[in-house]
């Protein structure tokens, strides 16, 4: 009997947080809808004024998730032992959140967020300008606050950058990553070199054309659907940095853009789709909680990568669906085989934007985030150093050198959002999802449902394993149940090298 109370007064205690944690993911929504409107629709004057706006929100879910109420109801939750997993993984993030907000003083916290939201208007004027000077000084008052916001939340010695990696990726320490980019640098650029030095000719100049943007419109929205992204609970917009956002899981809004180069809008849409079926397919019962959303973003970027790169870039993958680009773009490609085009989108050309980036070379645009980043937090590297380190390490690892900070160090918006930690994900989620197609590739015959169009199948398996336990289970569990193996980066090496030595006839 004891134990039955304590249960149903345990039991009232979640139903007491739930309302508390709708009205902070209500804030959220406002914000994410303001976020979305910036970077898609709203004037470019408006973006100082609406940071104000975006701060008093972001002030009232502090306010909302640090208070004493919500205290004293975690505490409680915590003690219950007949929630469901769902139930236990809401109260974890909740607890987080506590945890990662209640250490910040309340108009520090406003602060930064007004400089976070005013940043991006900086930084869009600084790259257009290929100025970086006007953006160092907003970048150093954001590293500062981001190292005195992880100083308060690290516990027992533990290092700035490992608090900011844990944001993005769970358990994976510098340490580990440390490993991870050791193996791909170790293995990836010899190969490189071999690669750029081999006497394969791909033709890719019909690639780039008078494309006209209304067909590539069309050609993306195909594309959209017929990997499985559904339009009755999302959209598809356009900004200049394609993204995916979501309301929930049942608003999921994607953009792309529309470029002379034909491939660079047919994958960008591809790789947003992936986010976006990821989204979609989070359980309804998570549905505008904290554990309503993908596991962590090297997850959410294995989901992108996988439909971008081992289904768009596959050859299979075409065969139903290359008459349709011939339709739509018949002087462009009318006489262009499938086969021609195929090696096109697979061609290695070392380049030094990342969103433009082939698939072999991709990840060391993220090794030379990872490297700087761990200096600016962990070496206090000085801010006005970053250009000249940018295009040294580009030189060093693919080649080239960058001639002005908007195709070198201004190239993405990620710091100017205070998102340090996060580059390490993108090379993350390729690897999970080369380790993901290996075991598909034991269970399956994947190369023959791309084939027949029958996508429907791998989604399945992907929402079985992945998709529906939102954050309930963290990326490591995830991959583990899915493959029955921890993770392991040599299966993305491995992936690589084969294709890209059979593409290019180099070992």
């Amino acid at each position: 009997m004891k134990q039955e109370k304590r249960a149903e007064r345990n039991q009232d205690a979640y139903g007491l947080l739930k309302p508390c944690l709708e009205r902070a993911s209500a804030l959220q929504t406002a914000l994410i809808l303001f976020e979305w409107d910036n970077e898609t629709l709203a004037p470019r004057e408006a973006g100082k004024y609406t940071a104000k706006v975006q701060g008093a929100l972001s002030e009232a879910y502090q306010e909302i998730m640090t208070g004493k109420n919500i205290e004293k109801l975690l505490e409680q939750c915590r003690q219950e032992t007949g929630l469901s997993e769902a139930e236990r993984a809401i109260i974890r993030e909740a607890q987080e959140e506590y945890d990662r907000l209640v250490c910040i003083p309340p108009k520090e916290y406003r602060d930064y967020q007004e400089l976070v939201a005013e940043s991006a208007r900086v930084w869009a004027e600084a790259k257009e300008q290929q100025d970086f000077h006007a953006f160092a000084p907003t970048l150093k008052r954001i590293i500062s606050y981001q190292k005195k916001f992880a100083g308060y939340r690290a516990k027992d010695g533990q290092r700035l950058y490992d608090v900011m990696l844990d944001d993005f990726e769970k358990g994976f320490t510098i340490k580990k990553l440390d490993e991870f980019f050791g193996l791909l640098k170790q293995e990836l650029v010899p190969f490189l070199k071999k690669v750029t030095q081999s006497q394969v000719e791909i033709r890719d100049d019909f690639l780039t054309g008078d494309y006209p943007e209304e067909k590539q419109r069309e050609l993306a929205e195909f594309l959209a659907e017929y990997v499985g992204f559904d339009f009755k609970r999302g959209v598809l917009s356009e900004s200049a940095h394609p993204f995916t956002t979501n309301l929930h899981n049942h608003d999921v809004r994607l953009t792309t853009h529309y470029k002379k180069r034909v491939d660079s809008s047919v994958f960008s849409v591809i790789h947003e789709a992936g986010h976006g079926i990821y989204e979609l397919g989070v359980a309804d019962e998570l549905t505008q909680t904290l554990a309503g959303q993908g596991a962590s973003m090297g997850m959410h970027e294995s989901q992108s990568r996988f439909f971008e790169n081992m289904i768009g870039r596959n050859e299979a993958f075409w065969e139903p669906v290359y008459e349709k680009l011939q339709e739509l773009f018949p002087e462009e490609l009318g006489k262009i085989s499938r086969e021609i085009f195929v090696k096109a989108v697979n061609k290695v050309q070392p380049g030094l934007i990342r969103t433009e980036a082939d698939e072999l070379t991709y990840s060391l645009h993220v090794l030379v985030r990872y490297e700087l980043e761990k200096m600016l937090i962990e070496e206090s590297l000085d801010v006005e150093e970053l250009p000249k380190l940018w295009a040294d390490k580009y030189e060093e690892y693919l080649g080239v050198r960058p001639k002005n900070p908007a195709e070198g160090v201004l190239q993405d918006i990620h710091w100017a959002q205070g998102s340090f930690g996060y580059f390490p994900s993108y090379a993350l989620g390729s690897a999970f999802a080369a380790q993901m197609l290996q075991f598909m590739k034991k269970s399956m015959d994947f190369e023959e449902l791309l084939r027949k169009g029958e996508l429907e199948v791998i989604r399945q398996v992907l929402r079985r394993h992945i998709h529906r336990f939102g954050k309930i289970r963290d990326s490591r569990q995830l991959l583990r149940d899915m493959t029955g193996e921890d993770f392991e980066p040599r299966y993305y090496v491995e992936y690589l090298k084969e294709k890209y030595g059979s593409l290019y006839q180099v070992r």
